[in-house]
């Protein structure tokens, strides 16, 4: 089943406690924060139900139809129809999305490919990560993750600490588990549901248990309250900020007073061992379409600055030309290591096909830590105009005649023309949304260091260890292979 945009929008009438701006919304739908957002969601849906792009972003099994973005990817193929499924989703939107629902299908599949140690706790549990898997892909929830958790005083030991800055189980039922905490998400206030997952941490203390906890939550259960932050969408005219105002995926604090969690619902708890491998296999699918979406993310940065060029001839420049490349360098990466990903897959556990890790890993660390070189290098090929440009309405208003003497290149460039390109890259380069989006991308999936960690756990050592080994005759004793045997 592939749900529509309708079905969607009805599903959000469930008595969901969402707060915009200090008060309760009783219609998230309809309210000027996350209606922009949601309709984007909405239409998301129905493109899976029209003859243009219904074939390109669906498949059919004994079940019926379903959505190719939630499938589990079983061959090579299937990563690339996800990634044209994508780029089809994005171009008919006209901007991008990072919570579409593909990228945090994916966290399910890692806990797929640990289902034998979360089975030693309980072998019923590794059942519900099956059972969910699949009914992600028959039911077609708007699926997010909940992983952020309040900081709290991390250098107070565990039990010194509030207990609720970490989700916790607080006590078991007949029906399930009762949790207590709070986590931060993007898109959760108009999400189905959220993979609950354990905090970043070392795992390796059990007085930790009591939060080692990962679930489905259901977004609009007694007891799930979300707390959004200021929209961007709200704070200017969709002319001045086109962006903003149709794609801000906004982020709320979810709190969790004691909500309940059916039994089925719980992939395990009290088990710091499943916790710490939950944490370090988390994005190995999901790093790919948050990769991609930077992939969109540099196309913008390309089109806004060769248009600003192209404007006044100034992309007949060589300094200018290298300045683009220069982008485009940024950009390519960026596909390269996700192509290659594909083409150097691996098998998982679970039998997915799992994108090469090393090469994925290093892959999200070019896109994201040379994102703000990026934007600058446009910036830079933009220019200054884009802080100085009045808003819309000025355009429009008296001095109207002034504006349009002055924005007015000529018979291709108008001043309307140029008003629009520039207010599109202010919004993708200056704006606070920009910067809000800036940071999110540097944070979303763990900061900085945690990359590089993720590069330095899947790349195989070997084979440069053995090469210089070899080159440099170095004795077996480097090994350890030349003290076998021998008496200490």
């Amino acid at each position: 089943m592939i749900r529509t945009g309708a079905e969607y929008l009805e599903g959000l009438k469930d008595g969901r406690e969402v707060y915009v701006d200090g008060e309760r919304v009783r219609d998230v739908a309809s309210h000027p924060a996350l209606a922009p957002i949601i309709a984007a969601k909405a239409r998301m849906y129905d493109l899976h139900h029209e003859a243009a792009s219904a074939q390109a972003l669906t498949f059919s099994d004994a079940d019926g139809t379903h959505s190719l973005l939630q499938a589990p990817p079983l061959t090579r193929e299937d990563w690339q129809k996800k990634w044209d499924g994508v780029d089809l989703v994005l171009r008919d939107l006209g901007g991008t999305v990072t919570r579409m629902g593909d990228e945090t299908v994916g966290e399910m599949w890692s806990l797929a490919d640990g289902r034998d140690v979360l089975a030693a706790i309980d072998p019923r549990f590794a059942g519900n990560i099956d059972r969910h898997i699949r009914e992600v892909v028959t039911r077609d929830p708007f699926h997010v993750s909940a992983n952020t958790d309040p900081k709290g005083d991390r250098s107070r030991p565990v039990d010194q600490r509030d207990p609720d800055m970490m989700i916790r189980v607080v006590r078991e039922t007949d029906a399930g588990i009762i949790i207590r905490g709070a986590k931060f998400e993007t898109a959760a206030a108009y999400a189905d549901q959220a993979f609950l997952k354990p905090t970043v941490g070392a795992w390796t203390d059990e007085k930790e248990s009591q939060h080692a906890v990962g679930c489905i939550v259901k977004m609009g259960a007694p007891g799930v309250k979300h707390i959004c932050r200021a929209s961007f969408a709200t704070q200017g005219s969709a002319e001045d900020h086109p962006i903003a105002a149709r794609f801000d995926e906004v982020e709320a604090l979810v709190v969790f007073d004691d909500v309940l969690i059916p039994w089925e619902d719980v992939f395990f708890y009290r088990y710091t061992r499943a916790a710490q491998f939950i944490r370090g296999t988390l994005h190995r699918y999901s790093a790919f379409p948050y990769v991609l979406r930077l992939l969109h993310n540099a196309d913008a940065m390309i089109g806004a600055a060769m248009w600003n060029a192209r404007q006044t001839g100034l992309e007949k420049l060589q300094a200018v030309q290298e300045k683009l490349a220069e982008l485009v360098c940024y950009r390519e990466g960026i596909r390269a290591h996700l192509a290659a990903s594909i083409a150097l897959s691996e098998t998982s556990p679970a039998g997915f096909v799992m994108p090469n890790q090393s090469i994925l890993y290093a892959g999200r660390v070019l896109a994201c830590s040379q994102l703000p070189v990026a934007m600058h290098t446009a910036r830079e090929l933009i220019g200054g105009q884009v802080c100085v440009t009045p808003d819309a309405a000025q355009f429009a208003g008296e001095a109207g005649d002034w504006l349009r003497k002055f924005y007015t290149l000529n018979d291709c460039w108008d001043a309307e023309d140029r008003r629009r390109l520039l207010a599109y890259a202010r919004d993708l380069l200056t704006s606070g949304y920009a910067g809000h989006r800036l940071a999110f991308a540097q944070f979303a999936q763990a900061p900085h260091f945690s990359h590089l960690a993720a590069v330095y756990r899947s790349f195989d050592f070997e084979g440069p260890l053995d090469l210089v080994r070899q080159a440099a005759k170095l004795s077996d004793r480097v090994t350890g292979k030349g003290n076998i045997g021998k008496a200490a």
